[in-house]
C-alpha cells in the first residue's frame, strides 16, 4: 500500500465554505485511485482553509494526469456552493503536483482538474484519459459561454444578471462596494475647476485626458475645414504650410459624430456636433487650439471660431468641442476598445482554451469581473432605458450610430500602442506623458509575454499546429471584428511573433488601456463646464452673439448633470478587492520558468512606477492613469 498526501485550499471569498462532503480521485498513467470522501470531524472546508488528507492506494499510481472532485450534500445540513482554490498531491515517490481550480463547486457533477504544468495542444499526453477530460472541459465550456451575435462586437449571451457562470460574477466586496460608492456624495475635481477655460488646459486634455486616441499630426488641411493663414496667423508671422512642415500642426477631427441622431432630455431637443479642432504647439511646447469648425462642411452658418473671437465666442465653441469629445470618447474609446474587446477576448478564451492551456494561464487574470461589468453596463447603461439615454446626447439611437460607425475604424495598427503613436505622427510631441508611460507599458508587457510562451512553442510550426489556439484568433477575428478584413486583425496565426505581439495588446488593452481611458473620468469630467454631457441650445451660426447666459442656456439641466456626475464617480473608483497589472493572487502557472518570469515582470513594473512618481513630483497636473500601482489586471469596472 501506499499513500498520497493531498491538501485542499478552499479560497478565501465569501460564502466559500461548505460543509458537504468533497470527494477525489487521483488518476495517472498506472491508473486511478477510489473515489475517497475527504471528511474530517472538524469543519474542512471553510473560507481561506488549508486542509490535509491521505489518500492510500494498493500501488503507485505513476506520474499524476488529473484529479475528480465532486460535491455531495449532506442531510440535515444546507446545500453550499465551495470556492476550490487548489488542490496539492505529494506522491510516495516525493514529486509534488499542482492541479489549479479557482472555480465555484456548484453541483454534485464530477469536475476534472489537470496537473497545473502548461501544455498546448499539440504537447497533450498520449492518453485517451487526458485527450477525453480536455475535450470534455471544452464541451462544458462552450454550452457555458455561448455567442450573442447581434449587437456591434459579438458579447456573451445571458438571460439576466443570475444566469452569469459563478466563476465570472463579482466577489461580495466588490458589489458591496460598487453599492456602497454609487451612494456617497462627490466633489469637484479642483484643477479641472480653476483651469477648465484655459487654452492650454484645453489642448492638454487632447493628450493625457481621457481620450488621448484622437489627436494626430496634421500635414495637409483637409479640404472641409475652411481655415486660412489670416484667420490662424493674423501678425503674419508665420502661416500653416511652414508650421505643418515643422510638425507644429495637429488636427481632431470628429468626423465619426456627422449626422448621428441627437438625443431628446426630458422631452427636449439635445445638440451633438462633430466639430474639426486645429491646434499648435507654441514656442513653450504647449498645444494651443487655434481654429475650431463645430460641423465638417463649410458654410456661412458654420464660422470658424478662432482664439481672437469674443470670450463668450470662443468658449462656446470649446464646450461644443468638449461635449462632443465625451460622448464619442466613452462610446469608442472606453465602450468599444476596451469594455467590449475585452469580453471578446475573454469569451473565446473560455470557450476555446483549456484551463491547462499555457495562454490560458497567461490570460486568466486579465478577465477577472470583466463578463458581469460589460454585462451590467449594457443593462443599466448603453440600454434603451439606462443611463447613457438618460444623460447624454449620444444617448439612444445615437450609441449604436456612433459605436457602428466606430467599428469600422478599428484597426490592429490603433490597438498596438507602439504602431499607433507613430501612425498617427506623435513620437516627439513634448509633454505626451499617456505615450511616454504606454509605451514603456507594452514594452514590459511584450517582454513578459515573449519568454513566456516561446517557453511552450519552440518553432513557429508549434503555432500553427495548435488547434485551440488558431480557434482562439479566429473567434476574436469573427466575433470580434466581424470578419472584417480592412481591419488588419490576424485571422490565423503563423509565427510565435505573431502570437506574442496580438498577446501583448490583449493584455495592454485589458488593463493599461483601459485604466488610461477610465480612471480619469471624474477627474476630467467632475466638473460639468468641461465635459458636458449634453447641450440644450443649438451652436452659433454667427459671431459676436454668444454671451454668459447663452453658455449657461447651452450647458445640460441640473437633474442631468447629477446624474452623470454620480455615474462618472461611480466609473472611476477603485474597490478594495482590484488585482493590479503583474499580480497573479491564483498560481496557474506551477512551472518554474513562468513563475520566475513573473517575479522579474513584477520588478519591471515597480521601476516604472517609480519613474512615475519621480517624474510627477514636477508636474502641475500629475498623470497617474498609467502608474502601474493604479492599473488594474483586467477591464473590472
Amino acid at each position: 500500500m501506499v499513500d498520497y498526501e493531498v491538501i485542499v485550499l478552499t479560497g478565501s471569498l465569501g460564502f466559500a465554505t461548505t460543509f458537504d462532503n468533497i470527494y477525489i480521485k487521483l488518476v495517472g498513467l498506472n491508473g486511478s485511485s477510489k473515489r475517497k470522501c475527504l471528511w474530517s470531524c472538524m469543519p474542512s472546508f471553510y473560507s481561506g482553509a488549508v486542509s490535509r488528507f491521505t489518500v492510500t492506494c494498493p500501488v503507485s499510481l505513476g506520474e499524476l494526469l488529473l484529479i475528480e472532485v465532486d460535491k455531495e450534500h449532506r442531510l440535515l445540513l444546507p446545500d453550499m456552493s465551495w470556492y476550490a482554490a487548489k488542490v496539492e498531491v505529494t506522491s510516495p515517490e516525493g514529486d509534488t503536483y499542482h492541479f489549479p481550480i479557482y472555480q465555484w463547486i456548484t453541483n454534485s457533477d464530477v469536475h476534472r482538474f489537470k496537473d497545473g504544468k502548461a501544455l498546448r495542444a499539440s504537447q497533450e499526453k498520449n492518453s485517451l484519459l487526458a485527450k477525453y477530460s480536455r475535450q470534455e472541459e471544452l464541451e462544458k465550456q462552450q454550452q457555458v459561454y455561448c455567442w450573442e451575435k447581434e449587437g456591434i462586437a459579438h458579447c456573451m449571451k445571458a438571460d439576466n444578471a443570475q444566469s452569469l457562470p459563478y466563476d465570472i460574477r463579482f466577489s461580495l466586496t466588490k458589489t458591496a462596494e460598487m453599492t456602497y460608492i454609487s451612494s456617497n456624495y462627490v466633489l469637484f475635481p479642483d484643477y479641472v475647476q480653476k483651469h477648465w477655460k484655459d487654452d492650454a488646459f484645453f489642448g492638454y486634455q487632447f493628450l493625457n485626458g481621457v481620450n488621448p486616441i484622437l489627436i494626430r499630426r496634421c500635414t495637409a488641411l483637409p479640404e472641409k475645414f475652411d481655415v486660412t493663414d489670416k484667420m490662424v496667423f493674423p501678425d503674419g508671422q508665420h502661416n500653416l504650410k511652414d508650421e505643418m512642415t515643422k510638425g507644429n500642426i495637429f488636427l481632431c477631427d470628429y468626423k465619426i459624430l456627422d449626422g448621428v441622431h441627437a438625443n431628446t432630455i426630458n422631452g427636449k431637443k439635445q445638440y451633438l456636433m462633430a466639430p474639426l479642432v486645429l491646434l499648435r504647439k507654441n514656442e513653450e511646447d504647449q498645444l494651443m487650439p487655434i481654429a475650431i469648425q463645430l460641423k465638417q462642411k463649410p458654410a456661412e452658418d458654420n464660422p470658424v471660431f478662432l482664439p481672437t473671437d469674443s470670450e463668450y465666442d470662443w468658449l462656446l465653441a470649446k464646450i461644443f468641442v468638449r461635449s462632443a469629445d465625451f460622448n464619442l470618447y466613452e462610446l469608442n474609446a472606453h465602450l468599444l476598445r476596451t469594455h467590449l474587446l475585452a469580453e471578446v477576448f475573454t469569451v473565446s478564451l473560455l470557450r476555446n482554451l483549456p484551463m491547462v492551456h499555457p495562454l490560458y494561464k497567461l490570460l486568466r487574470p486579465h478577465t477577472r469581473y470583466t463578463l458581469q461589468i460589460n454585462y451590467l453596463a449594457r443593462d443599466l447603461l448603453i440600454s434603451e432605458n439606462g443611463s447613457f439615454a438618460k444623460f447624454t446626447a449620444s444617448g439612444g439611437k445615437g450609441a449604436a450610430e456612433i459605436l457602428k460607425k466606430s467599428l469600422s475604424t478599428v484597426t490592429y495598427t490603433s490597438l498596438c500602442i507602439p504602431d499607433d503613436i507613430e501612425e498617427r505622427g506623435l513620437k516627439d510631441v513634448p509633454n505626451f506623458y499617456y505615450r511616454d508611460d504606454g509605451l514603456k507599458l507594452w514594452d514590459i508587457i511584450h517582454r513578459f509575454v515573449e519568454p513566456v510562451l516561446t517557453h511552450y512553442y519552440e518553432t513557429d510550426a508549434d503555432v500553427q499546429e495548435d488547434h485551440e489556439l488558431q480557434n482562439w484568433i479566429k473567434e476574436i477575428f469573427e466575433h470580434g471584428f466581424l470578419s472584417n478584413n480592412n481591419s488588419g486583425i490576424p485571422q490565423k496565426f503563423t509565427t510565435k511573433n505573431e502570437m506574442v505581439k496580438f498577446v501583448t495588446m490583449v493584455i495592454f488593452t485589458c488593463s493599461a488601456q483601459h485604466s488610461a481611458v477610465n480612471s480619469g473620468q471624474y477627474d476630467f469630467g467632475g466638473w460639468m463646464p468641461n465635459s458636458p454631457t449634453s447641450l440644450q441650445l443649438p451652436p452659433p451660426t454667427t459671431k459676436e452673439t454668444a454671451t454668459e447666459k447663452t453658455m449657461l442656456d447651452t450647458f445640460p439641466s441640473v437633474n442631468t448633470t447629477v446624474h452623470a456626475m454620480a455615474t462618472l464617480w461611480l466609473l472611476s473608483k477603485e474597490s478594495s478587492d482590484r488585482v493590479l497589472l503583474g499580480h497573479f493572487p491564483e498560481e496557474h502557472f506551477s512551472d518554474k520558468f513562468p513563475r520566475k518570469r513573473i517575479m522579474e515582470f513584477q520588478e519591471e513594473l515597480q521601476r516604472l512606477s517609480a519613474e512615475i512618481k519621480t517624474r510627477n513630483k514636477d508636474l502641475d497636473l500629475p498623470y497617474t492613469y498609467l502608474d502601474p500601482k493604479v492599473i488594474e489586471n483586467s477591464v473590472s469596472i
